[in-house]
């Protein structure tokens, strides 16, 4: 997992090859202004943009999730979002079969650390990173942005 400013996030462009276009399409975006939905960026990139209420961490946990085709970039436009996190290594408890349509693995274990994603930070969650976000105080509303990088 890594955690960062957005304004340091082309740092990270030679940490995968679609990273490059990712981190170019993030640049050249009006991130506020963009709509909510899904978007093709580039063959193995997709965009998804949300900007809805947060979850209490229950609601959040009960969904912790990881993924093993695509690397998550995640964005906070704007709000301050709450993200449960724990290495997929030290996850005991997997909840269902791993969804290859949807390309995600449910865990019932707790997250073991609580961060928080402000305006204009990022994080990059690999297949080994368990999360569960969208957690928010008095369910605040949260504009994010997705991508998924295929691996």
């Amino acid at each position: 997992m890594i955690l960062d400013s957005l304004s340091n996030i082309n740092q990270y462009a030679s940490l995968h090859p679609l990273f490059v276009k990712a981190i170019e399409y993030i640049n050249n975006t009006d991130l506020h202004a963009a709509e909510v939905g899904k978007y093709d960026i580039a063959e193995g990139l997709k965009a998804i943009y949300s900007d809805k209420k947060g979850v209490t961490a229950e609601e959040s946990n009960a969904k912790f999730e990881c993924h093993d085709k695509n690397i998550d970039i995640q964005i906070c436009i704007r709000g301050k979002e709450t993200i449960g996190y724990k290495p997929r290594s030290t996850c005991k408890q997997l909840k269902g079969e791993y969804n290859a349509e949807k390309d995600v693995s449910y865990y019932a274990d707790a997250p073991d650390t609580y961060f928080q994603l402000t305006d204009n930070q990022f994080t990059i969650f690999y297949p080994n990173d368990v999360h569960s976000p969208m957690i928010a105080v008095n369910e605040e509303p949260i504009k994010k942005l997705v991508i998924k990088v295929k691996i």
